[in-house]
C-alpha cells in the first residue's frame, strides 16, 4: 500500500526551486477538501467582485448630485457610462494581464488586482464631478486583471478531483460578489442623511456621501491583500515548463497545427496545442457566456434604475437603502441556492438543458416587473423580494454552466489563454450592457404614453429579447459541445 501510494511522486519529475513543482508535490499529499484553499479563493474573488456593481444603488443619486443630468429623464443615460467604463478599461487589458500571469506568475497579477480596489476604489467614493467618476471606474477595471488568472490559479492549486469545486467557488464567490456590492453600497450611502446621530453632515461621510460603501469595500481588499501575499504561486520556472507556456500562448493566437492528446479536469480526452480560436466548443460557449453576461449587467443596472425613479416615472420611489435590503435578501437566497440545490440540478439536467430551462423561466419573470408598480406596501415588498431572488438565482445558473462548459472544452494547459479571451469578450459586452441599459432606461420613461409598450416595459421587453436569444443560441448547431 505505501508503495501504491509513493508512486505517482516517483512517475513525475520536480524541480527543486520551482514554486509549482512544489505546489504538484503538495497536491499528491493532500487528502480530503481542501478548506484553507477554498477560502483563500473566495475572498480573492469577492474582493474583485464586490466593487463592479456596488455603486448601482446609488448612481442615481450620485449622478444626480453631480448636477450633469438636466432632466430627470437624462440621469439613466449619463449612469450607464460610469457603470460601462470599469468594463471597457478591464476588456483593454485583459489578455496583457493574462500573458502578465503566464509569463511572471498568477500571485503577482492577484497582488496587483486587490491593491488596485484598495486605490482606485477609495478615488471613486472621493469623486467630486462626473469626469473624476468615470476615469475612476477605468483605472480600477484596467489594473484589475486578476479574474481570469484566478480561474486558472482554481485549476492548478487542487487536485483533479477538486478542481471542479474550485471552479465552482470562483462562480460562486463572483455572484455573490455581485450581490453583496450592490447592498452594501445601498446601506452604506449618503450615511449622514440615513444615521444623522452617527454621521454628522460636516464630515467626511456627510460632504462625501458615497465614499463609505467605497471605503468599506477597499479596507476588505486591503485585508485581502495582505493575505494573498501567502498564496502559493503554481507558475513553473524551469526551462520544459517555459517551452510549454510558449507553446501553448503560440498555440492560441497563431494556430499551431501541432496536436497532442492530454487529460483534463473531468478525465476526458481533447486536444491541446491548437488555436483556441478554431476550438468550436470553447469559442461558441464564450459568446453564448458574453450575450448572458450582457443581459445579466443590463439588469443589475437597470433593476436599480427603475426602483429609485419616481413613481410619476414608471418606477418605485425606492431609496438606496430600500434596494440594499432586496439585494441583501436575493444575496442570501442566491447563497443558498449555489451552495445546496445547484450541484444537484447540474448533475440530473447537465449543464446545457439547466442553462436553457433557466432562460426560458427568466421571460414570463422579468415581464411581470412593470407591474409591480401597482402593488404598495408589503406585497410590493414581499413580491419584489422574491422575483429578485428567482431572476438573479436562473441567471447565475446560466452564468455557472456556461462557465463549466468553457472549461471542459480545453485541456489545462491552455486554460489560462481560454480565460484570458473569455474575461476580454465578456467585459466588452458588459461594458456595453451598463452603457446601453442606461440610453434605453433614459429613452423608455420619455415615452410613457406611447401606445406599443409604454415606458419601462420597453426596458423589460428589451431585456426578454436578448434573453431569448441567448437560449436559442444554446441549441445545435451553434453551441458544440
Amino acid at each position: 500500500m505505501a508503495e501504491e501510494h509513493r508512486q505517482p511522486l516517483l512517475q513525475k519529475e520536480f524541480y527543486e526551486d520551482c514554486p509549482g513543482c512544489k505546489v504538484d508535490q503538495q497536491k499528491e499529499l493532500e487528502r480530503g477538501i481542501p478548506i484553507k484553499k477554498l477560502v483563500s479563493i473566495w475572498i480573492v474573488v469577492l474582493c474583485t467582485a464586490l466593487p463592479i456593481s456596488s455603486l448601482f444603488p446609488f448612481l442615481y443619486f450620485m449622478i444626480r448630485d453631480f448636477h450633469i443630468a438636466e432632466t430627470e429623464e437624462d440621469i439613466g443615460y449619463y449612469a450607464g457610462y460610469v457603470g460601462a467604463s470599469f468594463m471597457i478599461g478591464r476588456a483593454l487589458t485583459s489578455v496583457a494581464w493574462g500573458l502578465v500571469a503566464d509569463r511572471y506568475g498568477r500571485k503577482p497579477v492577484i497582488i496587483i488586482g486587490t491593491f488596485t480596489v484598495v486605490i482606485f476604489n477609495t478615488l471613486f467614493g472621493l469623486s467630486v464631478n462626473y469626469w473624476m467618476a468615470i476615469c475612476t471606474r477605468f483605472l480600477l477595471g484596467s489594473f484589475n486583471g486578476l479574474l481570469g488568472p484566478i480561474k486558472a490559479y482554481a485549476c492548478e492549486i487542487f487536485n483533479k478531483e477538486y478542481q471542479a469545486l474550485g471552479l465552482s467557488t470562483v462562480s460562486t464567490a463572483w455572484g455573490i460578489g455581485l450581490i453583496i456590492g450592490p447592498a452594501l453600497g445601498g446601506f452604506l450611502a449618503q450615511p449622514a442623511e440615513k444615521y444623522p446621530a452617527i454621521f454628522s453632515k460636516d464630515s467626511i461621510f456627510g460632504r462625501f456621501p458615497y465614499f463609505l460603501p467605497c471605503l468599506s469595500i477597499s479596507i476588505f481588499a486591503l485585508v485581502v491583500t495582505i493575505v494573498s501575499f501567502r498564496l502559493p504561486e503554481t507558475l513553473h520556472v524551469h526551462n520544459k515548463s517555459c517551452e510549454d507556456s510558449i507553446e501553448a500562448l503560440e498555440a492560441a493566437s497563431c494556430g499551431s497545427n501541432g496536436k497532442e492528446k492530454t487529460q483534463d479536469f473531468e478525465g476526458t480526452k481533447s486536444t491541446s496545442k491548437t488555436s483556441l480560436f478554431k476550438n468550436w466548443p470553447l469559442m461558441s460557449s464564450i459568446i453564448v457566456y458574453c450575450v448572458f453576461s450582457l443581459h445579466d449587467m443590463a439588469y443589475t443596472e437597470i433593476f436599480s434604475l427603475w426602483a429609485e425613479s419616481p413613481r410619476k416615472n414608471g418606477g418605485l420611489s425606492y431609496t438606496s437603502d430600500n434596494v440594499g435590503v432586496v439585494l441583501a435578501v436575493t444575496g442570501f437566497g442566491l447563497l443558498v441556492f449555489q451552495l445546496s440545490l445547484y450541484p444537484v440540478m447540474n448533475r440530473i439536467f447537465g449543464p446545457i438543458v439547466l442553462a436553457r430551462i433557466a432562460g426560458v423561466l427568466s421571460v414570463p419573470l422579468l415581464t411581470c416587473y412593470p407591474y409591480l408598480t401597482m402593488l404598495t406596501g408589503f406585497s410590493l415588498s414581499l413580491l419584489l423580494n422574491c422575483a429578485s431572488i428567482a431572476k438573479n438565482i436562473l441567471s447565475i445558473t446560466i452564468i455557472t454552466s456556461t462557465f463549466i462548459l468553457q472549461n471542459n472544452a480545453v485541456d489545462q494547459n491552455q486554460r489560462g489563454a481560454a480565460n484570458g479571451i473569455s474575461m476580454t469578450a465578456m467585459s466588452l459586452f458588459k461594458a456595453v450592457g451598463p452603457a446601453a441599459g442606461g440610453a434605453v432606461f433614459s429613452w423608455a420613461q420619455r415615452r410613457r404614453v406611447a401606445a406599443f409598450l409604454p415606458g419601462d416595459q420597453m426596458v423589460f421587453f428589451l431585456l426578454n429579447v436578448i434573453e431569448v436569444i441567448g437560449v436559442l443560441m444554446t441549441f445545435k448547431p451553434f453551441l458544440a459541445q
